[in-house]
């Protein structure tokens, strides 16, 4: 199975931030689940929660391995893990709503620039009036980073693809905005990462 090391690393203070946030019972679609470890802490962390997880078609196999595993049993009560699904957020192709929240990690900073609107507009007409866009990751703020491994991550990224790179909160939530989502909060997390929180 697919392993990450951040992910390790980060699964419990993202589990406490959406402890906070999410009202519960809560259906969540996980936009690029990739190992599968959040989906499977976060649904033995956190009761009455239905969790969507899903990949790029071409990374499914490695992440239904997960659920299959670890998956199905310790759950938190009342909690549910799905089947993955196949999810590209530049398609039209998103799974059927409402949700009362979509959760996606360390994604946007990996998927191209043009992918990030597409990502804001499939997430806001899939969620339920009053549901969270919750957006975990390294951002910046009006071009600035606020830390330098920030920085240095950023051109990492782009040195290995020139589409790659940490975003922008400031247009994050611009684009959000031309989505009639509004910025709720943005949570400072460990090792220089932020949750967006915005409400539909």
């Amino acid at each position: 199975m697919l392993f990450s090391e951040a992910c390790e690393r980060n699964k419990e203070p993202i589990a406490m931030e959406l402890e906070r946030w999410l009202q519960r019972p809560a259906r969540v679609l996980e936009v690029g689940s990739g190992s599968g470890q959040h989906a499977v802490h976060l649904t033995r962390r956190l009761s009455q929660l239905q969790w969507h997880p899903s990949e790029r078609p071409e990374s499914l196999e490695a992440l239904q391995a997960r659920i299959a595993q670890e998956g199905r049993t310790q759950l938190a009560a009342g909690s549910a893990l799905a089947d993955a699904i196949s999810l590209d957020v530049t398609t039209d192709d998103w799974p059927a709503g409402p949700f009362d929240a979509v959760f996606t990690a360390n994604t946007a900073h990996i998927m191209p620039a043009a992918a990030v609107p597409r990502l804001v507009a499939g997430a806001a007409a899939v969620l339920r009036p009053g549901g969270l866009l919750l957006l975990y990751g390294p951002f910046s703020d009006g071009g600035c980073h606020s830390a330098p491994s920030n920085a240095a991550f950023d051109a990492h990224l782009r040195s290995l693809d020139a589409a790659m790179g940490v975003r922008d909160a400031d247009w994050i939530v611009d684009l959000a905005h031309h989505q009639g989502l509004s910025p709720l909060a943005d949570v400072a997390m460990p090792a220089n990462n932020r949750l967006l929180v915005l409400a539909a």
